[in-house]
């Protein structure tokens, strides 16, 4: 097999049906793309006859010694003239069909495109776990019962004598050769001769694939009973005419208390049929769930619903609903005609945690129509979920980032709900892809609406809308006059927060903004009460706790009421530091302290690495100076639900961060405790701050602020102003009055302000006359080079050198090379170059392939497209 290096396009080709010509089979070949590192080349193979292969199917094939997942990409009646037919291999097998439609493909390749990543990459993420796969080389033991004393062994090398310890140590004296090199230095050495003595053998071990799960299922043959049959045959018949003729076995086992040898001898007697059938893994729905009518809109929504409802093609629509105005119901109104139409829906969010409550809510609506697709599912449901979605049925799909790649073939609708949050953007593994800018080329190929739902807008999201509607009134520049915002009138500055509702029906535009300035039933916005910590601290109060939060939450006990507790970290304590020296206590692979986290009573106490996740026990003495005056400082989730036990010990609480939501489905049963009144509070990080909606919750505490302000980003004010205020609204939102409480050392931040007043649009405007002058995105573009190695020297060195062939070119501003502002993390030393330049002119980029070429094989680099987060 040899690459022709021919451009992936056009995907349309004929398909054409392998075939018999006076009794010969027609050859054919195929070219695919082989899932191998490094490779991005089309490779070419012979298609059996007994195999029938069209592009976009998973085939199976061999590379080199091994075994390998590939994609199938073109037909062919003749290989190129260039590659002898002698050096052609025949595919294995094929594993999938039809998974890559049209549009579908023509975004794989966009997305490769635009963030600079090979299109094996791509896939690898589009695609369910497993189906790409690979045989892997493993070494088994054949002499297992020969000493090391023995004549044979006494001359083997210690690479091979510590290979054969290794083998023997295992119960299956079996390893893989990856294990073996990982343990061993010098394996190869050492399994070659091993070979030559005849103690091991070499073998591969083919790809594992995920398989369709199959159940034994029993179908009644015929209705009447003949007199062979004993009693208990026939109660186990009559139960199956009960239930339709047809149950799965294990149900049909359990309802009648029987043996399945008693099933065997009905089925030879003729009266039933045991055979296999394939069942779906999907999420387990939440029990209980009513089925929920249509709700009745307000005026803002309907006026929403209708312009969504009148869109005919490609269209991008921001609604920006304060929180509480019921966006989600307009989504589940928009997507209802749908269905109807045959045509699916995509809701995507950004955080798994938001998936149970929203799935919920959408089952009321849609019953079995909808399905969710997200990382926590176990590779057998993603599995299964994704084939449902291939079948064309009318759907909804709910998941978080990676659903951006959901392949429904009549995708009538996008949603990016709460399209603000930075966990819609990919960091790392490549490719570095943002759901909202692939949604949007999804929108377009499939000629469908996007809508991307928030009360507190991206900036890119909302200068594309108006600046692309081109109405001024939208920007906040018209007539400031007076309005309902609840049951108050505003006027002059507040008025400010939402601008005035663009006139309908708008005019033909891709780009239409769609306000819900008001709360449903006309709720007000709660209040927010900024805490000045300076004050409470002369006042000789240390409590992490501000009197006015304290008696919040003593008047929240009495009342019976809930409420939220917001923190910006997890963990107990930021940093533990020693009073005698001021040593500091740091991880020994990254250059952060360690975080400590309270454990049971009676365990070692922990202090954790929140990057690369080393623990260690909590010392008695400091390692410095042996003093045993060591202090913790910071709060986090811990430390908080800590001085809660001890300042209000009859206040229940439920904790809700990464540390107590691991485990599969935690999200929805710790929110279920919640709701069903078991606890008063609920304590957690920015889980807490993206869609919740808990109507029983009246107040709102945010511990420390500060954390969310002081952080060395461009994007530091507009990541807090969101969080800050999205955490505010989960306050109020059902008929009980709601307030939240904002504790801060720096009450006078412009971001402080913004959020007390509810002031989104001169929030916005002041951001973005910064942005616009040092030409930050939205106004200008950036691409981030993350460089990274286990040596220092190398990755700093590599770093210069990419820099100074980067200034040699015209049409970009480069900004470093400097570290990385974690310098050091699981050991590997980072160093960052910053490409900032101009949109409107796209200037002639570098050559990315001829960048990586300046980088070691020992220093890791990564092109992060429009990077958001630059730590």
């Amino acid at each position: 097999m040899y690459s022709n290096g021919v451009s992936l396009f056009p995907l349309v080709v004929a398909e054409p049906s392998n075939s018999y010509e006076s009794g010969k089979a027609v050859e054919q070949w195929i070219e695919v793309l082989v899932d191998c590192p490094g490779s991005s080349e089309l490779f070419t193979y012979r298609l059996p006859p007994q195999l029938v292969c069209k592009p976009g199917d998973i085939l199976s094939v061999p590379f080199g010694a091994q075994q390998l997942g590939a994609l199938a990409i073109r037909l062919l009646t003749q290989p190129s003239a260039d590659i002898p037919r002698e050096k052609i291999r025949d595919v294995e097998d094929v594993i999938h069909s039809g998974f890559f439609q049209d549009n579908y493909w023509t975004l794989i390749e966009r997305v490769s495109e635009y963030y600079y990543t090979q299109l094996i990459q791509v896939i690898r993420v589009a695609l369910p776990p497993r189906l790409l796969g690979r045989s892997q080389r493993r070494i088994r033991l054949v002499l297992r019962d020969t000493s090391l004393e023995s004549a044979s062994e006494a001359f083997l090398s210690n690479a091979a004598r510590q290979i054969v310890e290794l083998l023997r140590s295992s119960a299956a004296g079996d390893y893989s050769f990856t294990y073996l090199q990982q343990k061993v230095k010098g394996a190869y050495r050492g399994v070659r001769e091993l070979s030559r003595c005849g103690m091991v053998q070499s073998y591969l071990e083919p790809p594992q694939q995920i398989k369709p799960k199959l159940q034994k299922a029993v179908t009644m043959v015929g209705s009447s009973f003949d007199r062979d049959l004993t009693t208990r045959q026939r109660e186990i018949l009559e139960v199956l005419r009960r239930h339709g003729g047809e149950l799965w076995q294990t149900e049909l086992l359990q309802i009648c208390s029987t043996s399945s040898s008693t099933l065997k001898t009905l089925e030879i007697k003729g009266y039933i049929v045991i055979q296999e059938r394939e069942i779906l893994r999907r999420e387990t729905p939440a029990s209980g769930i009513n089925s929920e009518q249509a709700k009745s809109l307000t005026q803002a929504q309907s006026q929403a619903l209708a312009t969504i409802n009148q869109l005919n093609g490609y269209a991008q629509v921001l609604l920006h609903g304060v929180t509480g105005s019921g966006k989600t119901e307009v989504y589940l109104q928009a997507i209802a005609p749908l269905l109807n139409q045959n045509k699916s829906a995509l809701v995507l969010v950004p955080e798994i945690g938001l998936t149970p409550q929203l799935t919920d809510r959408f089952r009321a609506r849609f019953g079995n129509k909808v399905s969710v697709y997200h990382s926590a599912l176990n590779d057998g449901e993603r599995y299964d979920t994704w084939r449902q979605m291939l079948t064309g049925e009318p759907q909804v799909v709910i998941g978080t980032r990676s659903a951006v790649f959901a392949p429904l073939p009549n995708l009538g609708l996008i949603i990016l709900d709460e399209e603000h949050d930075s966990s819609f953007k990919q960091d790392s593994p490549i490719p570095t892809y943002h759901a909202r800018t692939v949604a949007q080329w999804r929108a377009e190929l499939e000629n469908c609406p996007l809508i991307l739902g928030s009360a507190t807008p991206s900036l890119e999201s909302w200068l594309s809308v108006t600046r692309g509607q081109g109405d001024k009134e939208t920007t906040g520049q018209g007539d400031k006059g007076t309005r309902r915002q609840g049951d108050k009138e505003t006027r002059g500055q507040e008025d400010n927060s939402f601008p005035p509702s663009p006139p309908l029906p708008l005019p033909p535009s891709p780009h239409h903004y769609l306000p819900l300035p008001e709360r449903i039933y006309s709720r007000p916005l709660p209040p927010v009460e900024v805490v000045d910590m300076r004050l409470e601290l002369q006042q000789g109060n240390r409590s992490i706790f501000s009197k006015s939060l304290q008696s919040a939450l003593v008047e929240l006990q009495e009342r019976r009421q809930q409420g939220i507790l917001f923190i910006h970290r997890r963990g107990h304590s930021t940093f533990v530091s020693c009073r005698s020296c001021g040593y500091v206590l740091e991880c020994p692979h990254c250059d952060v302290s360690l975080a400590y986290h309270h454990t049971e009573e009676g365990a070692p106490q922990l202090l954790r690495c929140h990057y690369c996740n080393f623990a260690r026990s909590h010392p008695q003495n400091c390692p410095e100076c042996s003093s045993p005056y060591l202090k913790f400082f910071g709060s986090g989730t811990q430390r908080v639900a800590q001085e809660l036990t001890r300042q209000f010990p009859e206040l229940r609480f439920i904790r809700f961060d990464s540390d107590t939501t691991r485990n599969k489905g935690a999200h929805r049963t710790l929110l279920t405790k919640f709701a069903n009144g078991e606890a008063e509070l609920l304590i957690g990080t920015q889980m807490l701050t993206k869609g919740l909606d808990l109507p029983q919750v009246t107040l709102v505490g945010v511990v420390a602020a500060d954390g969310l302000l002081n952080l060395s980003d461009y994007r530091a004010s507009e990541r807090a102003f969101q969080t800050l205020t999205q955490v505010a609204g989960r306050a109020g939102r059902g008929d009980d009055p709601g307030k939240a409480i904002i504790q801060t050392y720096t009450p006078e931040h412009p971001v402080i302000e913004a959020v007390q007043r509810h002031d989104y649009e001169s929030f916005i405007h002041s951001e973005l006359e910064q942005r616009q002058a040092l030409n930050y995105p939205p106004y200008g573009r950036l691409i981030l080079l993350r460089l990274s190695s286990l040596d220092a020297i190398s990755v700093q060195n590599a770093a210069q050198i990419i820099a100074t062939a980067l200034n040699s070119k015209e049409g970009f501003e480069i900004l470093g090379p400097a570290p990385a502002s974690i310098l050091r993390v699981a050991n590997r030393y980072r160093w960052q170059i910053l490409i900032k330049f101009a949109p409107e002119a796209l200037p002639q980029l570098p050559d990315w392939e001829e960048v990586r070429s300046l980088c070691p094989a020992s220093v890791s680099l990564t092109i992060d497209v429009d990077p958001l987060h630059m730590m």
